[in-house]
């Protein structure tokens, strides 16, 4: 399903942070929101979620304005990751992963076999099936990562929306997650949404970008089109070069140093 964000404005108290965003994102693809701290990026996508009510502005999913349905109904069309997720105390992954299948269960429709077969498979999808009976609290943080991963893709919803997925993990991780995210969208015909605090990841591997400064969208589309120095040095205040990635020419941001500024020998 098509997702579609229209004049949304968002504010707490009196301090708007979000203004006029229009966001739209498709079915198969990644759309990355990119910008520096305190820019919006994480209260728009709550807002989405149905986590923080807009004051003004539409969020769409088929057409269809989340904010005049029931978040249990919205919750089977669209689902949340948020930074840094916690567990409950010593629960397994099976475990966890079944937690994706509440929005679909009730009073008169228990767990059943099509809840089976979902968590299987999102268990499988995200390659934690071997890790099915330990506890979450046990893994290591790649692997937990997989597992939020799977309890998402459980929920078996067309939207999915991702709070910073890659933060706390190293650079292995980063890539093994991103990736999985990517085949997720382009597999199963998901619309993916994310905020990636890494500029060079989210080129990588996001269709679009959505660049925000101050609660408002900067500019957005294709990372080769739009991502520049001079958006760059808009977002973040500094310098950088763009060059393209051997192999796929995706774009590369290279930091220029400041003036002045020198820098160590490994020895130092």
């Amino acid at each position: 399903m098509r997702l579609v964000v229209e004049g949304l404005r968002a504010a707490y108290g009196h301090r708007e942070v979000v203004s006029e965003v229009d966001l739209c994102a498709e079915p198969g693809s990644v759309t990355a929101i990119v910008g520096p701290n305190g820019c919006g990026k994480s209260t728009l996508l709550r807002c989405v979620a149905r986590l923080h009510r807009p004051t003004a502005g539409r969020v769409t999913v088929g057409g269809t304005d989340v904010w005049q349905r029931a978040p249990r109904h919205v919750a089977r069309d669209l689902a949340l990751l948020p930074q840094s997720p916690s567990a409950p105390e010593a629960i397994t992954v099976a475990g966890l992963v079944a937690h994706g299948r509440h929005p679909h269960q009730g009073l008169f429709r228990q767990w059943s076999r099509e809840d089976e077969a979902a968590a299987r498979d999102a268990l499988a999808a995200t390659g934690v099936a071997d890790l099915a009976g330990r506890r979450v609290d046990r893994l290591s943080g790649g692997q937990r990562q997989r597992c939020w991963l799977a309890m998402i893709l459980a929920q078996d919803t067309p939207v999915v929306l991702l709070d910073e997925p890659t933060s706390a993990l190293d650079l292995g991780h980063q890539v093994e997650v991103l990736s999985l995210i990517r085949k997720i969208a382009r597999k199963r015909n998901r619309t993916v949404v994310m905020v990636v605090h890494d500029l060079a990841a989210a080129a990588r591997y996001a269709d679009r970008l959505i660049a925000m400064r101050d609660g408002r969208v900067t500019a957005e589309g294709p990372p080769a089109e739009i991502l520049t120095g001079e958006l760059v040095k808009r977002l973040y205040g500094v310098e950088a070069d763009i060059l393209s990635a051997p192999g796929d020419g995706s774009p590369v941001v290279v930091a220029r140093p400041e003036e002045g500024a020198t820098t160590s020998s490994p020895g130092n």
